[in-house]
């Protein structure tokens, strides 16, 4: 790998040279394009700013950040994670940010017993311990390791015979039932992957398990993948998985839904709290699982079910049995979130916000401090900006968080907490977690994706020496699935960015409070994977993920560039053309899997009814046909489509008299109407929430962006229409759509009130 040469030195020089008390702006060099939300005469001495921001940032400081962090296991309540806390916000000071620790005590259980041990044909009991690897000077740090749990598991101690899943998906219960066999009393054991880890203890008990068991297997994340760790960095034989298997009603604190966690908050009891599992879950190795699938007999698994361990994938019931034992400590948990505000000189109550979290299962080198120790040295280069005369128009404010792995902890009890000052202020919310070698990823509110694109273009791949944005779309164009793919890609001017679910610090933001928000990283080139492990250490990321930190320096140069786009722009860069493009999409996804349904189930329906599958089922092996359903009714969308034109409509005008009011020959608008437009602006995002919420799920407010309840972290967009035709409740699913359509027309009322007031602004000083 082609190691950084810093510019630090000239860089230093030249800073040094040019400190001064007031605030200055450096020459302009050449002539520049002009940027969004800026003037042409704003716009070339912000890019001499990022310029000198990009040139400043250092990979050894990233590669410090982490070395520091990381040098001892700081889960929520520990010694070492209210010691990082208090080192992040001493760095936030001498940076020049005025910072603070905020507190919330938050429900956090910790293992008490574990047990999951093989009763019959034969015993084995499960060594539940990751061993140290010699060489890895932390792996050893056994006493402060959390143990391998999945936080959030009722207690429970069961005695049953083992089923294997697959990944314990509801599609794989669908296929157990075409194999005639049940899960009601049984433990079941599933594979990590294909969605997040606490649908798998939810979807087993909703099918009558009384247990759950979680396990690694190399086919996804192991041997099949490249070498195990130390010979390689992939998770060896005895690394676990640990994590949260919350459900998904809503994150946060489980006893403080919808408020902060405060001292002194109304508390629900452990009983009431809904987003403790209903069956007892633990996490094992592929060392652990092996002989309890060995143990397994029944059918053999389907093919897609078979992972990469040495045996004959069977099924089950029988003839393993299996006991599984899970008590916790259920104890509230300090969370200390580092708050640090560099107050803008012009918008100062506009606020660009900034985060990322810094908790970890175990020592989370990549998980999170890949990401934390990037958006440090954002920080550090920003204050050094400062210190040399830049201030930003907004206020930025850069967040720590504490206690994001168990549920996003933090973040939620802070905006829970400051709701109300939120709506008020946030302009938008910026997050990274994780972060290694390879192409840029980013997911977000559609109203930042053009923002996102231009900052992309102005950074430079580390490794190839082309622009980000470049290397990201060719990147899409090789792995497109088709031909018409490939083409979408090259004839559209801006990549898109994904949508985003509750993966990570964001989902308070966007999905409760209506916060315009991006999460920004790097990745897909990593050799390795040892995520939520005692393995995910400073020694495990030096030696196989991003060794010489050159894409923790572009993830630095890119979020803190972003941040210095959003706080300075005389106008806050949304571009509504492309959301408004993005939620048609989204409406003709839900007419396509209406149209797949139908079809599906007519010829589901047809083939039972001429014994297609009586015919061809083995008469040796035991195979239930599917069972015949109603084809899906017609549903009309037409209210969600109109709801989007209706807001292409406005996007329309509003981006004209963007571009009017910041020619180069306009007259400048007055500080009172750029005010009074921003504050306006930012009450868009806003206007996508509804009070009542999702059905069932009244935290998510957002009726665009949402998690899927079955999906996690995965996003699941008009989530109030798509979950109930995923449940095949075709009825409920058509009453939402006037609702949401209701939603997408006052957006589109809004986004039109700003083009309203911008004309006449525009006019008025014309």
């Amino acid at each position: 790998m082609k190691p950084i040469r810093s510019l630090i030195c000239g860089c230093i020089v030249f800073f040094i040279a040019s400190l001064t008390c007031a605030q200055t702006t450096p020459a302009k060099t050449s002539a520049h394009p002009q940027l969004l939300g800026y003037t042409t005469q704003s716009s070339s001495p912000e890019r001499d700013w990022e310029k000198k921001f990009q040139d400043g940032i250092v990979s050894d400081h990233v590669r410090e950040n982490m070395r520091r962090m990381s040098a001892r296991p700081h889960h929520v309540g520990s010694p070492y994670d209210k010691d990082n806390a208090e080192w992040i916000l001493s760095k936030f000071k001498e940076w020049g940010f005025d910072a603070h620790i905020e507190t919330f005590q938050v429900l956090f259980p910790t293992p008490k017993d574990r047990v999951v041990e093989l009763l019959e044909p034969k015993h084995f009991r499960a060594t539940l311990q990751e061993p140290t690897v010699p060489g890895d000077p932390t792996s050893d740090q056994t006493s402060e390791q959390l143990p391998t749990y999945n936080a959030y598991s009722i207690d429970g101690d069961v005695t049953a015979p083992l089923v294997y899943v697959n990944y314990g998906n509801r599609e794989d219960y669908e296929q157990l039932d075409r194999l005639g066999i049940a899960v009601k009393g049984a433990i079941v054991i599933a594979r990590y992957g294909e969605g997040w880890r606490g649908i798998k203890p939810k979807v087993a008990g909703e099918h009558g398990a009384v247990g759950c068991i979680i396990y690694s297997d190399p086919r996804d994340d192991g041997y099949f993948q490249g070498d195990d760790y130390p010979k390689g960095g992939w998770r060896p034989k005895d690394g676990v998985q640990r994590g949260s298997v919350m459900d998904t009603d809503y994150p946060g604190d489980p006893l403080t839904p919808g408020v902060g966690a405060t001292a002194d908050a109304k508390r629900l009891t452990i009983s009431e709290a809904k987003t403790i599992t209903k069956i007892p879950v633990l996490p094992i190795s592929w060392g652990d699982a092996l002989p309890l699938l060995s143990a397994l007999a029944g059918p053999v698994a389907p093919e897609k079910w078979r992972g990469a361990l040495p045996l004959t994938y069977h099924i089950g019931p029988g003839p393993a049995k299996v006991h599984l034992k899970v008590t916790s400590n259920w104890d509230l948990k300090p969370v200390n979130d580092v708050i640090a505000t560099l107050s803008g000189s012009r918008a100062p109550d506009q606020w660009v916000i900034r985060g990322n979290h810094f908790d970890a299962w175990v020592n989370g080198a990549d998980d999170p401090l890949s990401g934390m120790s990037a958006v440090l040295e954002e920080a550090r280069m920003l204050g050094e900006l400062h210190k040399q005369g830049w201030t930003p128009k907004r206020t930025i404010i850069y967040c720590a968080w504490d206690g994001e792995e168990p549920g996003l902890l933090g973040s939620t009890e802070w905006v829970e907490t400051h709701g109300d000052e939120l709506q008020k202020h946030a302009a938008a919310y910026i997050n990274s977690d994780s972060n290694g070698r390879g192409f840029f990823h980013g997911s977000g509110s559609h109203d930042l994706e053009k923002l996102t694109n231009d900052i992309i273009r102005e950074i430079q791949d580390p490794e190839k020496n082309i622009p980000v944005w470049q290397r990201a779309r060719l990147s899409r164009i090789a792995n497109a699935k088709n031909q018409e793919d490939r083409a979408e890609i090259r004839k559209r001017a801006e990549l898109t960015i994904g949508a985003l679910g509750d993966g990570s610090d964001y989902a308070s933001f966007l999905d409760h409070a209506g916060i315009s928000a991006l999460n920004i990283g790097y990745g897909g080139e990593n050799d390795a994977d040892s995520y939520h492990s005692v393995y995910d250490d400073f020694y495990w990321y030096t030696h196989f993920v991003d060794t010489d930190f050159s894409y923790g320096r572009a993830l630095a140069q890119t979020g803190g560039t972003t941040v210095m786009r959003l706080a300075d722009a005389e106008i806050i860069p949304y571009e509504y053309a492309g959301m408004a493009e993005t939620i048609g999409k989204y409406v003709t996804e839900l007419e396509k899997q209406l149209k797949e349904k139908q079809d599906e189930i007519t010829e589901r329906n047809l083939e039972l009814k001429e014994g297609v599958f009586s015919a061809i089922a083995d008469p040796r092996k035991t195979s239930v046909p599917p069972p015949q359903e109603t084809t899906p009714p017609y549903m009309n969308f037409a209210p969600l489509k109109n709801g989007v034109e209706s807001i292409k409509r406005s996007a329309e005008r509003y981006q004209a008299a963007v571009t009017k009011a910041l020619a180069v020959d306009a007259p400048a608008l007055s500080a009172q109407v750029l005010e009074s437009l921003n504050t306006d602006l930012m009450k868009i995002q806003r206007t996508f929430l509804t009070e009542r919420g999702l059905p069932e799920r009244p935290w998510f407010k957002h009726q665009v962006y949402a998690p899927g309840a079955y999906t996690g972290y995965g996003a699941k967009p008009i989530a109030a229409v798509r979950e109930y035709m995923d449940a095949k409740k075709w009825t409920e699913a058509e009453a939402q759509v006037p609702g949401v359509a209701k939603v997408l027309e006052d957006v589109a009322a809004a986004i039109g009130r700003a083009a309203d007031n911008l004309e006449a602004a525009t006019s008025s000083v014309h």
